[in-house]
């Protein structure tokens, strides 16, 4: 029995390539904010690899939301961090996804921005 759960662990993460532990929970809620006033959250994560992590790309799905990244490659067990930048234009929930690429790693991290925006 034991060595079942030990074996299903292992193909879990085997199955998860992910290159890096996230320190801060993938999904951020802002709660109610203001229309036309920019909101940032940052996301952190821990490189869980010996090799330094390059974060490649971050991409969101519209133009309301922006990211930034460090450039430099993550050494090993170090921590690095991504700034999202939410610009509401119109009122009214939102709900939006980032991909992140990270070099080396075959499926993207995902992250989740959301909340309401009121007049």
């Amino acid at each position: 029995m034991i060595l079942a759960i030990i074996f299903s662990l292992f193909q879990a993460l085997v199955a998860n390539d992910s290159k890096l532990v996230w320190i801060t929970p993938t999904t951020h809620d802002f709660g109610e904010i203001f229309k036309k006033q920019p909101v940032k959250h940052v996301f952190e994560f821990k490189n869980a690899t010996n090799e330094p992590l390059v974060i490649e790309n971050v991409r969101a799905e519209c133009g309301c939301t922006a990211s930034d990244w460090e450039q430099d490659p993550v050494e090993p067990s170090k921590t690095g961090k991504i700034t999202v930048t939410y610009d509401a234009a119109k009122s009214g929930a939102f709900y939006k996804k980032l991909t992140v690429w990270i070099k080396e790693q075959r499926k993207p991290e995902k992250l989740i921005i959301e909340g309401e925006v009121v007049d």
